[in-house]
């Protein structure tokens, strides 16, 4: 058991820091010791000290869960320096704390590929923008369904509420007591209960378009409700009959 438990701890891919830090060491950078002045003029000596801020202790959450990356610095003249190189870059972070411990973070996945960028983490970066782009389009198919599933939600209500109309005024007057044009329009929604507006008209003898078909529909509604005004007033009346008696 702990032999199968070691090989699956193995396999384990490491995190999306450490593939970052990993492709870092790649490349030849390392963590340094020394202190930074707090001077921004030469771009490349910047993006040399924030590579080691970055694996002094810093951390990139897997872009598929969120958009986050954050510098821990060991003191306060290093969390004013990593905060100047990188709005120097104009790249415009956030100050919080992670525990006791400050935290300078960025939350937009435009600027945490820049920052990638300016590490020179090329492999990572890759990596991100084609994570990002999955995300993405995830998010719109999962908007796209969500927006189509609302439609047909609103659609089969409609539908429903339409035929109970037609088959009140079909039981209480008969379609053949309504204009012709209601009539037909009332006879194709019972007959496909399922069709859109727009196949409802083309339906019609002579074809009236979504609109007209929506102004027949409300006829109809409107005359629905008058009959169940009418039954609930009928009903009144014959509850203060009873009474009388």
């Amino acid at each position: 058991m702990d032999k199968k438990r070691k090989i699956e701890k193995e396999e384990k891919k490491p995190s999306f820091s450490k593939r970052i830090k990993a492709e870092l060491a790649d490349l030849g950078f390392t963590q340094s010791k020394k202190t930074f002045k707090i001077s921004i003029d030469d771009k490349e000596k910047s993006k040399e000290e924030l590579r080691r801020f970055f694996l002094a202790g810093a951390s990139v959450t897997d872009p598929m869960k969120e958009y986050h990356l954050e510098f821990l610095p060991g003191n306060k003249a290093e969390e004013e320096r990593i905060e100047a190189i990188l709005k120097s870059f104009s790249i415009h972070p956030k100050r919080g704390f992670r525990g006791k411990n400050p935290m300078i973070y960025l939350k937009d996945a435009g600027e945490i590929a820049d920052v990638l960028k300016l590490l020179g983490a090329f492999n990572s970066l890759m990596e991100f923008e084609n994570a990002r782009i999955l995300k993405e389009v995830s998010e719109n198919v999962n908007r796209r369904v969500n927006f189509e599933a609302a439609n047909i939600n609103r659609t089969v209500k409609a539908s429903v509420k339409q035929q109970e109309d037609i088959l009140l005024i079909k039981e209480m007057i008969g379609l053949e007591r309504i204009e012709s044009g209601l009539r037909e329009l009332a006879e194709q929604r019972l007959q496909y209960p399922d069709a859109s507006l727009e196949e409802l008209s083309r339906g019609l003898s002579t074809p009236i378009g979504k609109s007209g078909v929506n102004h027949r529909l409300r006829k109809l509604a409107r005359i629905a409700r008058e009959l169940r005004e009418e039954i609930a007033l009928n009903r009144n009346e014959t509850e203060m009959s009873q009474d009388d008696f």
